[in-house]
């Protein structure tokens, strides 16, 4: 992935993946995010906004929820407001999961397992970032994006992918731990 742009107001973020062949279980990928206070800006998320909710003021929604990947274009989609959240958030990281119970609650899907994928940052019709997980591969999940708001109220984006190999509620857990 690349691109850092500043002063970021309403991005989108795109995620799409292949359906897996006849026969077999559905690919379940899904992009949620988490959003962290000045108070404790790599600690615990304010929030957790996932399939089946949104923020709280509205600021982030999921706009198009996918659990087979069929379908053209872009399965997922997801809308980040970042100006007009308020001024005590200052952290927003964006993740993708694969949903894979697998046998007996293994998890044995990577992105590599998983045909198509390709994650569309965009701001507007302004491509911010693009990827096909291919720096992540072998995880089960990766944080896509970091959006980071600065001392005068801009937003940033860091678009460098970081994989995870844990269950998703895990991931939700360590998703926003600082970079090492």
């Amino acid at each position: 992935m690349s691109g850092i742009r500043k002063s970021l107001a309403k991005v989108e973020i795109a995620l799409r993946w292949d359906p897996s062949p006849t026969g077999a279980p559905a690919h379940d990928l899904d992009i949620l995010a988490a959003v962290y206070g000045a108070t404790d800006p790599y600690g615990d998320p304010v929030y957790l906004v996932h399939f089946g909710s949104r923020a709280p003021d509205g600021t982030i929604t999921l706009d198009r929820d996918s659990d087979t990947g069929q379908g053209f274009g872009f399965d997922e989609v997801m809308t980040v407001e970042l100006n007009r959240m308020s001024t005590e958030l200052v952290r927003v990281v964006v993740g993708v999961v694969i949903q894979d119970p697998g046998p007996q609650g293994a998890r044995t899907k990577t992105f590599a397992s998983v045909a198509g994928t390709g994650l569309r940052i965009r701001e507007g019709y302004a491509e911010l970032a693009e990827s096909d997980f291919e720096g992540v591969a072998g995880s089960t999940a990766a944080t896509v994006a970091e959006f980071v708001r600065d001392t005068s109220g801009g937003w940033s984006l860091d678009a460098r992918e970081r994989g995870f190999d844990t269950e998703p509620e895990e991931f939700t857990r360590i998703m926003g731990a600082a970079r090492s």
